[in-house]
């Protein structure tokens, strides 16, 4: 690994361990502010023939939203408590695992493994999967213009919200 590279490797950890944080204390602000508006959020569903779905426009997806707008919604319902999948919203613990690094022009493509812990009463729901980021350099600072999530279990036992991934 060159010099750079590494610099770019810290960079990039420091930043997802900064949105794993941002999730874990419910700082929502803060982890929107994450996101470019322009920003493409997309969790693919898995199709009945076992592979993921490619194409968010005319498959089913977990989640999808093609801007930072739908998270600032899900976001004010969780605050409203008008999110009945939410309320209360689980306690979480995000961990992750940095797995590669591409240099773009612009900033950089990462994937890292991932795993959730999620807390509500006597109930510890965990998932895990890996998920793909495209960080941009806006203004001095990574910013997320998009970020795929593949959730691998194949059954989940409550409805999944872009807190408990």
């Amino acid at each position: 690994m060159k010099i750079g590279q590494a610099e770019g490797w810290t960079k990039a950890q420091m930043f997802i361990a900064q949105e794993a944080y941002f999730l874990d204390e419910k700082l929502w602000d803060e982890w929107l502010d994450l996101y470019l508006p322009d920003s493409e959020y997309w969790v693919p569903a898995w199709g009945d023939n076992g592979e993921l779905t490619d194409d968010p426009q005319s498959q089913i997806s977990m989640i999808y939203y093609p801007n930072r707008g739908g998270l600032e919604d899900r976001v004010f319902r969780i605050r409203t408590g008008t999110s009945a999948a939410s309320t209360p919203a689980l306690r979480t613990n995000h961990l992750f695992t940095l797995l590669k690094l591409e240099e773009l022009d612009d900033g950089y493509e990462v994937r890292t493994n991932w795993l959730t812990e999620s807390f509500r009463e006597d109930q510890c729901l965990s998932y895990r999967g890996h998920a793909i980021y495209r960080l941009v350099e806006r203004d001095g600072q990574l910013k997320i213009a998009s970020k795929r999530t593949v959730v691998l279990d194949p059954v989940t036992d409550t409805v999944l919200d872009f807190y408990t991934i």
